[in-house]
């Protein structure tokens, strides 16, 4: 039915608990563009089915009469209904093996797919994402398993004040939390064990902007890549603050022909071109706060290898914790061999049996690798989300889909976003048949 649309409730995962707009966002829909709003009842949603029926909204299990199904995550396939839209994060576009199941049943089952990851502007820029409060929570839940790691290792510290990001009640008390922490520190002073505490982070998007702006609410000083190891050598350290390094790709990555020069597009075009660097780091960073974009061919940032290496190299590294928030399985960093969750949000990765640990004891990094971080801050996630969501929510609302691609009437930045039409791949996304199971 066309100017009705649902909102699903997120059932992959228990401790998901976000929503792609809010109670009051979908009252504006109601109320400015006369939507009918339906929405599947939710136990672990952060806003309960009561704010959203006093919004204007239908309480309804059953979403058939909805033009467009909005959710977050990946549907379980019971839930993924024949003829339906559905809009979420369905992480097909890399050909990812655990969801190219989910992509054949909605193949199958003449179902339209479209993904929010793909919503970008005239400059290839994304318009709808929770990447800066992935950033945010994966900060915060890094500085806690680091505090309980060197609490493992019988090391006191003001790190081991900060809980996990989902324990504070909001951003804004995490923020005065972490402030907190800071101000220890510069009171206090680290543990001779810990100094210097450097952490290292990569990306330049949402994801790692997010992520420092947590880690800036430390004392923090900031050192560049190149002058890394002179700066470890002159030994000139101070207890009182922590230090932050930040790589661009030309820091990680060189040209396998010596004395060729970095280009970003000839990285982009022939990543085989180049290899990984970034284990020269690795012996003088505390914490790896990774928020790349990766693709299979790319070069791995931490290859298990190199871990190896590092822990060969001496008894106890300086290494003690990898926040990896992209958590591209046997990604860019090779111990990312799982995806954890809030409720077992971390473990350790022994790198000489690449045998894994649930918790912070053991020989090797612990891994804080939950794959829906902005899910620890649900509330200002959610209104985040909806507001860049809103505006297109009416022109999709009344999108006919039982058009052909070029013919239905939709906002412009969603028309590359849709992945399947009625059953059948669209053109940009024919390459994912390779990817599929038979049918």
């Amino acid at each position: 039915m066309l100017r009705c649309i649902g909102l699903r409730r997120e059932n992959k995962d228990l401790t998901e608990r976000r929503v792609v707009l809010t109670p009051d966002q979908v009252r504006t829909l109601i109320s400015e563009y006369g939507l009918r709003v339906i929405v599947e009842p939710s136990d672990t949603r952060i806003f309960d089915d009561g704010a959203f029926a006093a919004a204007g909204a239908e309480i309804n299990a059953d979403l058939s009469d909805c033009n467009i199904v909005f959710g977050v995550k990946e549907i379980p396939l019971d839930d993924l209904h024949p003829d339906q839209a559905y809009c979420f994060f369905s992480h097909t576009i890399k050909g990812q093996s655990y969801n190219m199941g989910m992509l054949r049943h909605i193949l199958d089952n003449g179902i339209t797919l479209l993904d929010y990851e793909l919503v970008t502007n005239k400059r290839g820029r994304r318009q709808i994402f929770f990447g800066n409060y992935a950033g945010y929570a994966g900060m915060i839940n890094t500085l806690w398993a680091m505090g309980r790691r060197l609490l493992a290792e019988g090391i006191d510290s003001p790190l081991a004040d900060v809980l996990q990001a989902r324990d504070y009640h909001s951003l804004t008390e995490a923020r005065e939390a972490i402030a907190a922490v800071g101000r220890r520190i510069q009171s206090e002073g680290l543990p001779a064990d810990v100094v210097p505490l450097i952490c290292g982070f990569t990306g330049r998007g949402q994801v790692s902007r997010g992520a420092q702006e947590i880690y800036n609410l430390l004392p923090v000083v900031r050192l560049e890549p190149r002058a890394l190891a002179a700066f470890m050598k002159r030994g000139a350290l101070d207890n009182r603050v922590v230090y932050s390094v930040e790589f661009y790709k030309n820091d990680v990555v060189a040209h396998v022909e010596k004395g060729a020069m970095f280009t970003r597009q000839e990285f982009t075009d022939h990543p085989e071109r180049f290899h990984n660097v970034f284990n020269r780091y690795l012996p003088h960073l505390s914490m790896i706060v990774n928020g790349i974009y990766w693709e299979p061919g790319f070069p791995p940032l931490v290859t298990r290898g190199e871990l190896a290496d590092l822990f060969h190299a001496v008894e106890r590294p300086r290494l003690r914790v990898i926040g990896d928030i992209t958590c591209d399985i046997n990604g860019s960093i090779e111990m990312t061999v799982k995806a954890t969750n809030s409720n077992n949000p971390i473990f350790v990765f022994d790198p000489f049996t690449g045998e894994v640990h649930d918790g912070v004891e053991g020989r090797g990094p612990v891994m804080m690798t939950i794959d829906k971080l902005p899910a620890e801050l649900p509330l200002e996630a959610s209104w985040f989300f909806g507001e860049s969501l809103l505006p297109y929510v009416p022109a999709l609302a009344a999108a006919d889909f039982s058009r052909d691609l070029p013919d239905i009437d939709m906002p412009v930045e969603f028309r590359k976003a849709v992945i399947a039409l009625r059953g059948v791949l669209t053109p940009d996304f024919s390459y994912l048949n390779d990817f599929l199971p038979r049918g």
